[in-house]
Order: structure tokens, then C-alpha cells, then sequence
């Protein structure tokens, strides 16, 4: 199987070409073997690749755990520098089919070069049974969420998957290994959630940490870091536009006022290509 390994600020994807690679096998399984990162390429998910019939491509992506998430905002930029650049698409603007519907990456270029990806990430969905969220009332702010004998305050708000964001006074010291995974599963929340850890630095400002559904801590999460701008309007921490701090660099996030959608602007860079054995040996 051909592969080309990219990132955007450090979330590391694997991906694949499945207009031409077409004999996978068992998907979930390739995805677990694939971005192990002792055993196999190493990556945060596999992306494929696919033909559409409702848009220029369809884009899947397969978590670590070998699960499906609806949508992946870093994933997303690095699949449309992928298409552009592999002469799939004319581009610059480019429509995806996704399990969360159609996302329009538009490549940022500087002559040839793609300089980086601004998204438009569509309307942030804020009813409690679009999260998807167990309970009553919408829209979910600062909502007691219980773990361990702790209250947490939380914001939920699904672009096109799930997720919890909280509001820290210290992202640093944040317990985002132990309180991540035990709301990810917690029973509010049916298809599990990725949860955000937000330290608001300014109105304009936020840092993150996040602990994605299926994967654990990664570096960065668009989709997550456009939930916590909107869960900061929501609360009234933040304006509605904001940089996103995160481990390895930073994404720009606007919700606009004039159609609600939400807006992501960030980098994608390809690191390596190679070949990886479909079967083990």
C-alpha cells in the first residue's frame, strides 16, 4: 500500500489514495495496524482518499482504536493539500463529502505553493440530540458534568462530532489523561465525545489541550479547537474570533456573525512517503 504521512500541527494522519488503492481489506484493522507507533507507520488516524458522488471527494477517516469519527479538522486541511497537490482536484476550493456532510476546504496559496488551508467548517450544531448529548434543554453550558467524585462545568457543541469543552484555569496542569478518557465514556454522552481543556488568555486568545474519541491526547484538534471558540461566545469568555494555542503552533478560528459558520485556518505538511505490507507477516 502507498501512503504519504502528513500533519497538521503535529496531529499525524496516514494517507491513502483508495481511488487507487483499492483492495484494503478490513479497514478498522489496517487503521489499528497502521498508526501503531511501535508497529506499524505511527499516526493519530488513516484517512482515505475516495471518489464522490456528491462532491469533488469523500474523505474516511479510522481512529487508532480502529473507530470512525464523522469529521477531522486537521485531517481535513491535510487531505485537501494531498488532493490538490496529487492533481485530484483543480482546486482552490475544493468540496469534501464527509460523514458530518459537505466541508469546503479552500487551499491558501503562495504562487504554486500551498502557504495553508482555511475550512469552512459549516454551522455549529448546539441542540442536545444534534451532539449527540443525553438530558434536557439546549444550549448545553456550563452543564455539571460528574467524574469521579469531581463536578466539571461544561460547554457541549458538535462540528459534525462531539465534544465537551472545559474551561481551566492552568491547561498545563490539566487532567487531561485521567479526566479525558472517563468523559469520553461518561454515560451523557451516546457515541462518546472528544473533550477540550481551554485556558482563556485574553478575548482574543485561548490555549488548548484535548483528548480526542479513539485516540487519546494529541497535539492539536481542529474540529476541537472551532468547538471551543464557539464554547467560548457561548460563555461569554471570548470574541468570535480567536487564535487557538496549541502544542505545536496555532489555528485561527472565526464563528461568523453573517452565516454562522465557522471558520478554521491552519497549516498542513507533508513529512514522508512510503510503502507499508497490507498483510503481516
Amino acid at each position: 500500500m502507498h501512503f504519504v504521512k502528513m500533519h497538521g500541527l503535529g496531529n499525524d494522519f496516514v494517507l491513502v489514495n483508495a481511488l487507487e488503492e483499492k483492495e484494503l481489506g478490513d479497514l478498522p484493522v489496517l487503521a489499528r495496524r497502521v498508526c501503531h507507533r511501535r508497529f506499524g507507520i505511527g499516526a493519530d488516524g488513516l484517512i482515505l482518499v475516495l471518489p464522490s458522488a456528491r462532491a469533488d471527494l469523500r474523505m474516511r477517516i479510522f481512529n487508532p482504536d480502529g473507530s470512525e469519527p464523522e469529521m477531522c479538522g486537521n485531517g481535513i486541511r491535510c487531505f485537501a493539500r494531498y488532493a490538490y497537490e496529487a492533481g485530484l482536484v483543480r482546486g482552490p476550493e475544493i468540496q469534501v463529502e464527509t460523514l458530518a456532510g459537505i466541508i469546503k476546504p479552500r487551499l491558501i496559496l503562495n504562487g504554486d505553493q500551498v502557504a495553508g488551508v482555511r475550512v469552512d467548517m459549516g454551522e455549529p450544531r448546539l441542540e442536545r440530540g444534534q451532539i449527540p448529548m443525553a438530558g434536557e434543554g439546549s444550549p448545553v453550558v456550563n452543564e455539571p458534568v460528574t467524574v469521579a467524585g469531581t463536578t466539571w462545568r461544561g460547554t457541549c457543541v458538535s462540528m459534525g462530532n462531539p465534544h465537551c469543552v472545559f474551561f481551566v484555569e492552568d491547561v498545563a496542569g490539566a487532567p487531561v489523561n485521567t479526566v479525558g478518557p472517563a468523559v469520553e465514556n461518561h454515560p451523557l454522552f451516546p457515541q462518546r465525545t472528544n473533550v477540550e481543556f481551554i485556558e482563556v488568555l485574553n478575548r482574543g486568545e485561548l490555549k488548548m489541550r484535548v483528548w480526542e474519541r479513539g485516540a487519546g491526547e494529541t497535539m492539536a484538534c481542529g474540529t476541537g479547537a472551532c468547538a471551543a471558540a464557539v464554547a467560548g461566545v457561548l460563555t461569554g469568555r471570548s470574541n468570535r474570533e480567536v487564535t487557538v494555542h496549541l502544542a505545536a503552533g496555532d489555528l485561527q478560528i472565526e464563528w461568523s456573525r453573517e452565516n454562522n459558520h465557522v471558520y478554521m485556518t491552519g497549516p498542513a505538511v507533508e513529512v514522508f512517503r512510503g510503502h507499508f505490507p497490507l498483510h503481516e507477516e
